[in-house]
């Protein structure tokens, strides 16, 4: 009798322990849609405005339809695409005055993460930085996409480097990739190469320990970037 109640239980721990791991492998996998998806809207690989068709996401990710809403249910809350009533998904695109409004906000918040950037006095945090963003100081003639995901991880190393978490998380919830998404077919050779050199001379001030350099050319680039993106949405008509 023993035997036969030991015997019993087993298939309910197994039960439990199957019901536990497929709760990590979901999870595992919503994480991997969420990314791969940020990617690809970061990247304009998916551009304001277009629908993303939840099918397609199925079949390309090898999942069920349950992960890819749940996806989609985070990348709304972050901001990246909006649920609408028979429309499903639709990558957020912003509006004028959103847009002039994150910009200045941000402008803000980075003018201080460059402050804090060039102050920051580990040693070991300033040399990981100059690693980060050595890739700004190749000469390569830059294409929208890899300098959209250049420009990411420069930003994002100026906030690791402030040192500020609370900084950064504001930082990833005004979502600058996302608001120069919204551009990204205007970003010619030329507005590239202007980028690029605004970045290395903010990247130089933090490095030469100059916080009020570091915040003035943080300054100049972002306003030279929301006055390229206003003038950008003129041109198509947008409206306030």
């Amino acid at each position: 009798m023993e035997r036969t109640g030991d015997h019993d239980d087993a298939p309910a721990l197994g039960r439990g322990a199957r019901e536990r791991s497929g709760a990590r492998v979901h999870g595992a996998t919503v994480a991997h849609v969420v990314e791969r998806l940020r990617d690809d809207i970061l990247g304009r690989r998916f551009v304001p405005g277009q629908r993303v068709v939840e099918k397609e996401l199925t079949d390309r990710f090898g999942v069920s339809r349950g992960p890819v809403r749940e996806a989609f249910r985070r990348l709304a809350a972050e901001g990246l695409i909006e649920l609408e009533p028979n429309r499903g998904a639709l990558v957020r695109r912003l509006s004028l005055r959103e847009m002039q409004d994150l910009f200045q906000i941000r402008c803000e918040l980075e003018a201080l993460a460059a402050r804090l950037a060039a102050l920051a006095t580990d040693l070991a945090r300033r040399e990981r930085f100059a690693v980060e963003i050595g890739s700004i100081f190749k000469d390569a003639r830059r294409h929208s996409s890899a300098y959209m995901d250049e420009n990411q991880r420069f930003h994002a190393s100026v906030m690791r480097l402030a040192g500020n978490l609370q900084l950064s998380e504001l930082g990833r919830q005004l979502r600058l990739p996302l608001i120069m998404a919204q551009v990204g077919d205007a970003l010619t050779a030329d507005v590239l190469a202007q980028s690029v050199a605004e970045h290395r001379s903010i990247a130089r001030a933090i490095l030469d320990r100059d916080p009020q350099a570091a915040d003035a050319a943080m300054r100049a680039h972002l306003s030279r970037a929301a006055a390229f993106a206003v003038e950008r949405f003129g041109q198509t008509g947008e409206k306030p």
